[in-house]
């Protein structure tokens, strides 16, 4: 084709897109979508937003165009939702309307076709959200089993950290092994030994999955998955290391259905089994092999990576506020003392300590921009109208800062859950997890666990660094999907 030809191809597409974005901005004008900046064709509103601070940029536009409102990542329409107020009126006040599961295709590839329980929706995602609920509480996740396990993970924990004599670590995958050995308990029925290399190479590729959906190129492929597939980078880590979790998933299924006894369940999976096996008959059954592997990807995905993460940023906090540190070390010996082992019911008793683990979930914003929901229907909103199967962003982060709710919404401050006289206070604003129907499913688990580990590696040791306070950086290496700490060493003293 000559310079003319190609030329009047480019020119023909330009005024092509040109006129699907006028008559659908006419579509558009007539339903009453919430206002925002205009797109370009294809590109959407990608050049309005910063690559490693996305959620920053979604803020920074919410300013010019209010709490509710429209962009488009590429030919997709999202609408935005910021602030406290609008995201409680969506997620709770009109929970069964945003209780869809959004569209972001990495997450697509974890689920590969909506199933499992964090990008299922409708029927399907109702009854494996039930099932595993009913399931986890079986095998006494809420229950005190479930704290017994919390507390020997810890003690092996503290015991492992022991070994190190005060010399410098990287906590990474010592908090990974603790808190992933607690969920294997309830997947798999058993723990791994901290030298198990296999385990260390499934941290290996859980940590991969959060730094590749959060990384730049992660974020592009959400937008053009086509494209993107082509080029290398951590989204295609991201995918390898979805592949191989659930290699590793398939082969622990095998084993149980070769070793299972029918009339006595060891574990999650067990009892999946005996689900598929009573519905084998049962036409277009939400239990089978593929939701089976997809919902333990899921559970094991995500209760190892959150409360680790929280985990080891938490202590690099307490290392910029060793005056924080200090008061929660007092706190642990009025209450607890050095000899007996952390229970959950201290926590009721120790208001600070309390304040101090959800101040550093509400500073980290682990998932700032939240996991994209959809409508399930038309619905007015905020005087607009989003159309149905409309992908919906509410911003955990600007909830987790809304200075309307937290005094010092940028800051560090424990006192953001304590009232006048030092007791623990409860803030609605406060939402790690999410709210409403699509909450978080390990939420109580998680909780039990960040208070547990917290006081028991804090009951056994003190913390320096080998940075200068004044030096050690809390901004996020990378934040997209989540935000990830930078890597950091500490030495851990008994204390």
């Amino acid at each position: 084709m000559d310079f003319l030809g190609v030329t009047a191809l480019l020119l023909s597409a330009c005024v092509i897109f040109l006129l699907f974005n006028l008559i659908q901005g006419r579509k558009e004008n007539k339903i009453r979508l919430p206002p925002g900046p205009t797109p370009l064709p294809l590109l959407g509103n990608i050049l309005q937003l910063s690559g490693k601070e996305a959620f920053k940029s979604f803020i920074r536009l919410a300013e010019q165009y209010g709490p509710v409102y429209t962009v488009y990542m590429g030919m997709e329409r999202v609408v935005v939702l910021c602030g406290y107020d609008v995201v409680k009126l969506a997620l709770i006040d009109n929970g069964d309307v945003f209780s869809g599961r959004g569209h972001m295709p990495l997450l697509d590839k974890m689920s590969s076709g909506g199933h499992g329980i964090v990008n299922s929706n409708g029927e399907r995602w109702k009854q494996l959200r039930r099932f595993s609920l009913m399931t986890m509480r079986n095998f006494g996740v809420g229950k005190r089993s479930i704290e017994e396990r919390i507390q020997e993970e810890s003690y092996f924990l503290t015991e492992e950290l022991r070994k190190t004599k005060g010399q410098l670590l990287d906590p990474i995958f010592y908090f990974s092994k603790a808190v992933s050995n607690v969920i294997c308990s309830v997947v798999f029925g058993n723990r791994f030994e901290y030298e198990d290399k296999n385990f260390l190479i499934l941290l290996g590729l859980i940590n991969n999955i959060l730094r590749g959906i959060s990384s730049v190129r992660g974020q592009l492929y959400n937008v053009y998955p086509k494209i993107m597939r082509a080029f290398p980078g951590p989204h295609q880590t991201f995918c390898k290391s979805i592949d191989g979790l659930q290699e590793f998933i398939v082969e622990r299924v095998k084993m149980h259905q070769e070793t299972m006894d029918p009339n006595s369940s060891r574990d999650f999976i067990d009892t999946f089994l005996m689900k598929m096996e009573q519905e084998k008959t049962i036409p277009n059954s939400e239990f089978h092999m593929d939701a089976l592997v997809k919902t333990t990807l899921d559970m094991f995905v995500a209760g190892t990576e959150t409360v680790s993460t929280t985990l080891r940023y938490g202590l690099m906090i307490l290392l910029k506020h060793p005056d924080v540190e200090d008061r929660v070390h007092e706190e642990i010996d009025q209450v607890i003392g050095r000899i007996r082992a952390p229970c959950i019911e201290d926590r009721s008793r120790m208001p600070y300590t309390d304040a101090v683990i959800h101040e550093i979930q509400r500073y980290i914003d682990l998932l700032p921009l939240g996991v994209p929901h959809k409508v399930t229907r038309d619905i007015e909103f905020m005087d607009y109208v989003i159309p149905k199967d409309t992908t919906v962003y509410p911003l955990l982060s600007s909830v987790l800062q809304d200075p309307k709710q937290f005094k010092y919404p940028h800051e560090f401050n424990p006192g953001h859950f304590l009232d006048n006289e030092g007791k623990f206070f409860k803030n609605d604003a406060f939402m790690p997890f999410s709210s409403g129907k699509r909450i978080c499913l390990g939420e109580g688990l998680a909780r039990m666990e960040l208070f547990l580990f917290f006081t028991t590696i804090l009951q056994s040791f003190t913390m320096s660094s080998p940075v200068a306070m004044e030096d050690i950086d809390l901004t996020p290496e990378l934040s997209g999907f989540g935000n990830c700490p930078r890597a950091y060493q500490l030495s851990l003293i008994a204390r």
